[in-house]
């Protein structure tokens, strides 16, 4: 329960206008105090993909979701940087088998290379969140079409993100 308590000051401090949920800009500028640099797209991207009352804001419950995932996310990251700071594609590959994403290489591949901010072949923290985010987020709108669960609609799911991945601003 302390974690609670942590996460619901933090939660409080961020909320400006105390009206109990807090925006992508304000989630942005908190990211950036703890030295995590997001593009707007990817809060908001992460607001979208805990906003379970779909108002476009982020309520306290919403995120004590958001904050389980990115802990998770982190945690597997600090496993597999090997001191490095950094993972390379074949890390990213382990690292989303480890978070419950199974990816055929043509669709992880893609993916990197659409999430390698710097075409480099490494992945900072900031970097892996916001792929795993997106990842995230793909997988939740697969889901809501793939009423039978059967892991397919008209398209599959690696060919679903890589056709996204693709089409990504």
């Amino acid at each position: 329960m302390e974690n609670s308590a942590i996460l619901r000051e933090w939660f409080v401090r961020v909320d400006t206008e105390k009206i109990g949920s807090i925006t992508a800009i304000q989630l942005k500028s908190a990211f950036a105090i703890g030295n995590l640099q997001f593009p707007i797209t990817v809060v908001q991207q992460m607001i979208r993909m805990c906003d379970f009352d779909q108002n476009g804001t982020m309520s306290f419950e919403e995120f004590v979701e958001l904050n389980k995932f990115l802990l998770k996310v982190q945690h597997v990251f600090s496993d597999l940087e090997r001191g490095r700071g950094f993972l390379v594609p074949d890390d990213v590959y382990e690292a989303l088998i480890k978070i419950g994403f199974r990816l055929d290489s043509p669709a992880l591949y893609t993916v990197c290379e659409s999430f390698d901010r710097n075409k480099n072949g490494k992945f900072r923290l900031d970097d892996f969140i916001s792929l795993c985010i997106f990842v995230q987020s793909a997988r939740n709108l697969f889901d809501s079409f793939d009423t039978a669960k059967q892991g397919r609609v008209t398209l599959d799911i690696n060919q679903f993100i890589y056709c996204t991945a693709n089409c990504r601003i």
